[in-house]
């Protein structure tokens, strides 16, 4: 069943990040968890802490930390949309959110998607107001099973020029 979902987490970023990953939107295990990639089989966290030789951080705080340290900015596209539980493909009546004041605070040199369908509506509603063009990564989600965790950790290290 669909419902209307509202953004409820800040972004992470400080004057030091280099580059802004962005999802669509958080979905249900995330909101409930307080943060990003909440769900317990999510592999972005994984993913990232792989390509810097580091451990998986554990709770909202040293995730926050690790993605700071590393320079990277992490938000969504999406303030507001209708959706089925986490399926992006369901999302209906989207409303973006405004990166302008992130962009003005940060040192971003690229933004890079965590999907497809986050690099669609981040084509259609954001790049026409910040002008930056996004790179698309696949989904680390679980419902993207398809794809096998050496390719995303090969597809994730193009993030590295830029940090």
């Amino acid at each position: 069943m669909r419902e209307r979902v509202f953004h409820t987490l800040e972004p992470v970023y400080n004057s030091d990040s280099k580059i802004l990953m962005l999802g669509t939107m958080p979905s249900p295990a995330s909101r409930a968890a307080g943060f990003y990639y909440g769900h317990p089989q999510n592999r972005f966290f994984r993913v990232l802490s792989d390509l810097f030789g580091e451990p998986i951080p554990g709770d909202k705080e040293a995730r926050k930390a690790f993605l700071l340290r590393h320079h990277i900015a992490l938000w969504d596209v999406l303030s507001a949309c209708e959706i089925e539980g986490a399926d992006d493909s369901s999302i209906r009546e989207p409303v973006p959110n405004d990166l302008t004041p992130l962009l003005e605070k940060a040192d971003i040199r690229a933004i890079f998607t965590t999907g497809t369908k986050a690099f669609t509506l981040y084509n259609r509603y954001c790049l026409p107001v910040t002008g930056i063009g996004a790179r698309a990564l696949p989904s680390t989600s679980p419902a993207n099973a398809r794809i096998l965790y050496g390719e995303l950790l090969e597809s994730y290290k193009a993030i590295l020029p830029f940090l």
